[in-house]
């Protein structure tokens, strides 16, 4: 995602950035094999989770060719999986989400949010499994979420390289979320956004060695951060609405997947920050998912079958506004689209309730 696609700013009609918005959202992964594939079992992680000021009008999964066996799972954080088995011979595999979505996510205003000190919430972070305030003695399944955002994980270490540029930050006394904004603002100021530089396997120290990564990598380095202070943060999947220059046409399939974090303070929930743009999250974004790092919501991951070796990718995303009359139609021909995968799943949904 390109920083020069977004703008922080509310649009030129004076349209407010917390506005209701409506999205017809279409992501396109397609790949091609050098010889016949006789098996493949995937999981995507494409399809939009409700809630957090988001509404899934409709949404599912076409895939070509047709899978034997498909059905739709959550996972321990929420997120909605989609898992398929396609055994028809092939070499070249389709997988494509469809969804329509509204999102009323207000942009957070950060001066209406608690001032607690830093050192003050890892505390309670520390000790969350024995009642903090508000966490873990009225909601336990808040209080594991917090203790397991804490945690170093497979893609984000917490070594002393990630400490040594978060305690720039991180001064005595300091409201937690200044240091929120603080580091959000040196990430986005500190690196070069550079596709291609970095893998979706780089580690943080490849991306404070080198200055340079995409959107995962800002991510990853901000949670690296406060996770390294003893603070929760976790990766959050999705995408933004993208702006064309002034007076250009926005074009269709241009858009890109998006990552962004999210750190827990007392009282103000789980906050969330765009790194790469240097910006609180709002109604422009669309969330699929989140985790501990990018594995947990990586958009497709399986297994093929074949004699060939490697394939080629090929993606393409189309995040579309639309406007609140055109979103029946929408949904009618993301129904249309997505029938055979939404049918499928409710079948084995049906078939495991009668076991």
């Amino acid at each position: 995602m390109s920083r020069d696609a977004i703008s922080g700013h509310d649009a030129e009609d004076g349209t407010p950035s917390e506005a209701i918005r409506h999205y017809r959202l279409t992501h396109e992964t397609t790949y091609t094999y050098p010889a016949a594939v006789t098996s493949s079992y995937g999981r995507a992680t494409l399809l939009p989770r409700p809630g957090g000021g988001q509404q899934v009008h409709s949404s599912g999964l076409q895939i070509e060719p047709e899978p034997d066996v498909v059905t739709e799972h959550r996972d321990f954080a929420g997120n909605r999986s989609g898992f398929f088995h396609v055994t028809t011979e092939h070499e070249v595999l389709r997988v494509v989400s469809h969804a329509v979505i509204t999102t009323g996510r207000r942009r957070t205003d950060v001066t209406r949010l608690p001032r607690a000190a830093w050192e003050e919430v890892a505390h309670q972070v520390r000790t969350i499994r024995s009642g903090a305030p508000g966490t873990a003695r009225d909601n336990p399944a808040t209080a594991v979420a917090i203790a397991d955002a804490r945690l170093p994980s497979p893609m984000v270490d917490t070594d002393e390289s990630v400490r040594r540029y978060a305690v720039g930050s991180f001064t005595p006394g300091r409201p937690l979320i200044e240091v929120i904004l603080d580091l959000t603002h040196r990430i986005n100021t500190d690196f070069t956004y550079a596709p291609g530089s970095t893998s979706v396997t780089s580690r943080l120290h490849e991306v404070l060695a080198g200055r340079k990564g995409v959107c995962q990598d800002f991510a990853h380095l901000l949670i690296g951060c406060f996770r390294s202070m003893g603070l929760a943060a976790r990766y959050v999947s999705g995408y933004i609405e993208t702006r064309p220059p002034p007076g250009q046409p926005k074009l269709r399939g241009v858009d890109a997947s998006h990552a962004w974090a999210a750190v827990w303070l007392p009282g103000g929930g789980w906050v969330q920050v765009d790194p790469t743009n240097d910006q609180v999250v709002d109604s422009r974004y669309v969330t699929i998912g989140w985790g501990r790092d990018y594995r947990d919501v990586a958009p497709l991951r399986g297994i093929v079958f074949t004699e060939g070796s490697g394939s080629r990718l090929d993606v393409g995303v189309d995040l579309w506004p639309l406007a609140g009359g055109e979103v029946a139609d929408a949904v009618a021909e993301v129904d249309h689209l997505t029938a055979s995968w939404n049918e499928s799943t409710i079948t084995q949904e049906r078939r495991g309730s009668a076991h």
